[in-house]
């Protein structure tokens, strides 16, 4: 029985062979010496194998606690390098991964679109997790809503960036992460601090 991680390496190759939308499951399927059922056992359609993609470089961000050297960083310097963690490991199918998003914005693919919000928000989440950034309440959805718009915003920048080891992403990146956290300060200032009630 043919692997789900075949169907995925495979699905790479032929791609940057050819193009994200120009190559076919029939041709997948060829390529594999199986049927298009066996493909369907594990991905209902081709965006379903691009998620997978994506799903690698999650699974590459969320082994990073284990490493000792990770654990010595502090709040925003875990989230920096949780994200390049994701983005680098995208990074040597980038012009791929740059169709995949062509292809999933085209007119009338609501449906992926929708379905990447989803994904979006997962990705936040894992990031948020890993950095170990525990903030709560309003402060909570005030970050997560800064670390979407700035992940957004590297990600466009990552697709085209051309410096040597993504090195302006990262700068980038940095560079937003510290006004978030300048932001984050200004709204502890603002926001009323929560007392224990007595005998609470």
């Amino acid at each position: 029985m043919i692997k789900a991680a075949e169907i995925v390496d495979h699905s790479i190759e032929l791609a940057l062979k050819e193009s994200w939308e120009s190559f076919s499951l029939v041709e997948l399927a060829s390529e594999l010496d199986c049927s298009l059922n066996d493909i369907r056992h594990y991905f209902r359609s081709k965006d379903d194998i691009a998620e997978a993609i994506f799903d690698r470089a999650d699974a590459a961000m969320l082994a990073l606690p284990q490493e000792e050297t990770y654990q010595q960083l502090s709040e925003n310097e875990k989230l920096i390098t949780v994200i390049m963690c994701w983005f680098e490991f995208l990074a040597p199918i980038k012009p791929l991964v740059k169709e995949i998003m062509a292809y999933k914005f085209e007119p009338g693919h609501f449906h992926l679109q929708a379905h990447g919000i989803t994904r979006v928000s997962r990705t936040v989440q894992w990031f948020m997790t890993v950095a170990q950034r525990n903030s709560r309440g309003v402060t909570r959805l005030t970050d997560e809503v800064a670390v979407t718009s700035a992940y957004l915003s590297c990600f466009a920048f990552f697709l085209i960036d051309q410096s040597p080891n993504d090195h302006n992403t990262r700068a980038m990146l940095s560079r937003l992460i510290k006004q978030i956290d300048h932001g984050q300060h200004l709204l502890a200032r603002l926001l009323p601090s929560r007392k224990r009630r007595p005998g609470v």
